[in-house]
């Protein structure tokens, strides 16, 4: 089993932890639509870089 040499300092543990954090997913806006969606991602409508690209879906 791995034995720390020496004592990790709250800074030291801190320091690394400081990436640990969740951060929210990033939003873009369709040029064509204006619809939010995430990026690298279809709009609900179906377009994508403004383009449709999924046929049109129906809502219920």
């Amino acid at each position: 089993m791995a034995v720390q040499k020496s004592k990790v300092t709250r800074s030291r543990r801190g320091q690394r932890r400081s990436h640990d954090a969740l951060t929210g997913k990033t939003l873009s806006q369709d040029p064509m639509t204006g619809e939010t969606h995430i990026r690298h991602h279809v709009t609900p409508g179906g377009f994508f870089k403004g383009r449709q690209i999924v046929g049109n879906v129906e809502e219920d």
